[in-house]
């Protein structure tokens, strides 16, 4: 599958921004999706992942509250919704795709993916 994240920007501290990563080659229904991130500098970091059907969601440290992960599998897409948006969280956001089950609790390890996006640039000003 390949995958194509899309609507990263430039925003102001406090804004909110929706990302999205569209798949090409098959269904979204086989995968677990997840977001990752990386700053500058910095290793990369777990920010979000879903279960196949969208059942189940889990979310890296701090993050819960500020960022929604959703999906339409039907339009194979998986949006993650960004707000009170931070300059911390500028970076670099991947969208990935893994065969394993989400249940396994292996989510958060960029491992456990096989398939990633290009990246889409997101950068906070405060």
């Amino acid at each position: 599958v390949q995958l194509q994240a899309s609507g990263g920007g430039l925003v102001q501290a406090g804004d909110s921004l929706r990302l999205s990563c569209t798949a090409s080659g098959r269904t979204l229904n086989s995968y677990t999706m997840g977001w990752f991130r990386q700053a500058p500098g910095k290793e990369r970091e777990f920010v979000a992942a879903i279960a196949r059907s969208g059942e189940s969601t889990y979310y890296g440290d701090n993050l819960k509250g500020r960022f929604t992960i959703s999906r339409d599998n039907a339009k194979r897409t998986m949006y993650l919704q960004m707000s009170s948006l931070k300059p911390d969280d500028t970076a670099l956001y991947y969208c990935t795709a893994g065969t394993g089950r989400f249940y396994s609790g292996s989510y958060h390890i960029a491992g456990f993916y096989n398939f990633w996006g290009q990246g889409t640039q997101v950068t906070v000003s405060s």
